[in-house]
């Protein structure tokens, strides 16, 4: 009788997870991780949450969520992301060991002989990965990197960083601050990706609202939502029927929503709060142009990659964006996509009147194709896939 093979294990160590099947929050590690299970038995140990199961199988995936606090205060991850919590609320610096401690001891009762760990982010999945004495992928997002510029935390991430049996980051844009900042002596480019053959995909048979203006994302400095608000002014004066509907959440919203009444623009704007699954992607279906206004935040943090492009573009939305290293690396010669200065936001809404005056929207051939090689899950999960074996051959070989 012949056994089955035992499949290697694979242990994902991340900070931000979804807490249930369909959740708002970023869903990126969780999409990588259940299509590597072809290939591994594949164990996700990431932070509880209130409202979340402890360990449950997620599409396949066995998500461990550790506790690190009592319930009520296990508040450092949602909703903003650990840098922007830390930063609206030094307290939580409390939370901090015992969530970095919490994971360890989690990952380390599930390593078993020839196992491999792929840990998202540099600190603190990543310092937690370094600990554990098995073989790691590390990638950075792009806020770990960006941010946390202060002496002992640059020290702790090139720890991290030169620990690693390889090194990836999601975009161009930050391939070179890696190097400059980390002194790592090899980056990998691997960027996260988008389901642009089943989901994000254009519908021809429907008519896209006219003056309709699209953002997706977290309400965050980073985002320059507050730029796009400043611009709407001198668009609506203009073209009076114009609306914009922010989708997303974050520690922003009541500060953009006062902002909007100040402008006198309250009425355009709808903040339809986070949406996922069919109804985000009616939302860039509809629309008539995606504006991602990014821009540095005070922090030094600045976007990563910039996934909502690769979306809206998938869908068939035209696209206008900051010119900032992220939206450049995602954008350039992309059909249907133009950029402006960062942070100006008369640039913006003339570049935003002009798009509106005459439609540009992506190639449904050439663009597409561009997106599908560098972007779709299917390429993206055969990259990690093969970078996760090789780590694997060549554990097993040495002595």
């Amino acid at each position: 009788m012949n056994e089955r093979p035992v499949r290697p294990q694979l242990i994902v160590l991340a900070s931000t997870y979804p807490r249930w099947k369909d959740d708002h929050e970023p869903s990126f590690v969780h999409e990588l991780a259940r299509r590597l299970t072809s290939s591994f038995d594949v164990v996700a140990v990431v932070p509880h949450a209130p409202g979340a199961a402890v360990r449950e199988i997620l599409d396949g995936v066995d998500v461990v969520r550790y506790r690190y606090a009592p319930a009520a205060f296990e508040t450092l991850v949602n909703d903003g992301g650990i840098v922007t919590n830390l930063r609206r609320a030094p307290w939580k610096w409390l939370l901090v060991p015992s969530f970095a401690m919490g994971q360890w001891l989690a990952a380390r009762r599930l390593l078993r002989p020839g196992t491999i760990v792929h840990a998202h982010w540099l600190v603190s999945p990543g310092a937690i990965a370094r600990c554990l004495g098995a073989p790691y992928l590390l990638t950075s997002h792009g806020a770990d990197l960006f941010a946390l510029r202060a002496p002992l935390a640059v020290r702790l991430k090139r720890w991290v960083a030169l620990g690693a049996r390889r090194f990836a980051v999601v975009s161009n844009a930050m391939a070179d601050e890696a190097v400059r900042q980390l002194g790592v002596p090899e980056v990998t480019v691997s960027p996260m990706g988008a389901d642009l053959q089943a989901r994000f995909t254009p519908d021809l048979s429907l008519v896209r609202d006219k003056d309709h203006l699209l953002f997706v994302g977290r309400l965050v400095e980073k985002k320059g939502i507050d730029i796009l608000l400043h611009a709407l002014p001198r668009v609506i004066a203009e073209r009076a029927a114009t609306r914009l509907t922010i989708v997303g959440h974050g520690p922003l919203m009541a500060q953009l929503r006062a902002l909007a009444e100040e402008l006198g623009i309250a009425g355009a704007v709808d903040f339809a709060g986070p949406l996922a699954g069919r109804a985000l992607v009616d939302m860039y279906r509809r629309a008539s142009l995606f504006v991602a206004p990014f821009r540095p935040a005070t922090s030094g943090d600045q976007e990563g990659l910039g996934l909502v492009l690769v979306e809206a573009l998938g869908c068939g939305l035209g696209v206008v964006a900051s010119d900032v290293p992220a939206a450049r690396d995602v954008l350039a010669e992309m059909p249907g996509a133009s950029r402006v200065v960062p942070g100006d936001a008369d640039a913006l809404a003339s570049e935003i009147m002009r798009r509106l005056e005459s439609p540009s929207l992506p190639d449904a051939v050439a663009g597409r194709q561009a997106l599908l090689d560098r972007f779709d899950w299917e390429a993206v999960t055969a990259r990690y896939r093969d970078a996760l074996l090789a780590i694997r051959d060549a554990s097993s070989a040495e002595p």
